[in-house]
């Protein structure tokens, strides 16, 4: 086992106390339910050839470099596409998380630079995984939040027209903008709350839109999902009901 997380913290994160709690490599059992981006539409079905001893958490495709990761009870896998292969196995040193049905697991996006970015469910702390040496850092955020509470979060998605990651935490089904330094997250106001959110991705634009300083946010859901436009200023959203890539 790699870390240790307190029962105590995760019933102050969800207000029960907990009968099991998840910590990196101790969970075999963990359901599938990565979600993977394509065209606008998000994919929730991991590769039917990827293996592995660990159910697959979440995966993401990085196309431009060929690369496919995805998130197990026990780390990151790293795969190269084209070839169907695991080219490295990283370990998240201190990696925090509680299973299903406490929340739904910790997600993973891609960075702007080819970097994982890999969230806790329980804790407001991000691990980046260095796409050149492979080499996983730990990085606390700073909350513009005074509820006094830990956070985790369970979507996460990296927006390059916005320069910025955005996430979704479990409490008060809550959306945050976090700088691209990992360094601190701001919380969003939204018209609704994402209820039952099961991961996040990035609305891909028709390609013949014009270029717009909106964003728009797609959440799955154990039945359809959200879709989230945020204002140009990315202080407030609208939240409606809709499927991805509709």
């Amino acid at each position: 086992m790699d870390g240790i997380f307190s029962r105590r913290s995760a019933a102050i994160v969800f207000g029960v106390m907990t009968s099991m709690v998840v910590i990196t490599g101790c969970n075999s059992d963990a359901a599938s339910t990565g979600i993977r981006q394509q065209s606008g539409v998000v994919d929730i079905t991991p590769p039917a050839w990827i293996g592995g001893e660990q159910p697959v958490l979440r995966h993401r495709q990085d196309a431009a470099r060929g690369r496919l990761w995805t998130l197990t009870a026990a780390g990151v896998d790293l795969y190269d596409e084209a070839a169907r292969k695991r080219l490295a196995r990283i370990e998240l040193p201190g990696w925090l998380w509680v299973d299903e049905p406490y929340a739904s697991p910790p997600d993973l996006a891609i960075g702007p630079n080819g970097e994982a970015v890999i969230s806790s469910n329980v804790v407001p702390t991000l691990w980046r995984i260095d796409p050149v040496t492979l080499k996983a850092s730990e990085h606390a955020l700073l909350l513009d939040d005074n509820t006094g509470r830990d956070i985790g979060f369970t979507g996460l998605a990296y927006s390059a027209q916005q320069g910025a990651y955005f996430a979704i935490s479990p409490f008060r089904s809550s959306l945050w903008r976090i700088d691209p330094l990992l360094r601190r997250g701001q919380n969003i106001p939204l018209s609704a709350p994402l209820l039952n959110a099961r991961g996040l991705g990035i609305r891909a634009r028709a390609s013949d839109q014009r270029a717009s300083r909106f964003v728009e946010l797609c959440i799955p859901t154990d039945r359809d999902g959200w879709l989230v436009h945020l204002a140009p200023d990315q202080r407030s959203g609208f939240v409606r009901s809709g499927i991805c890539g509709s």
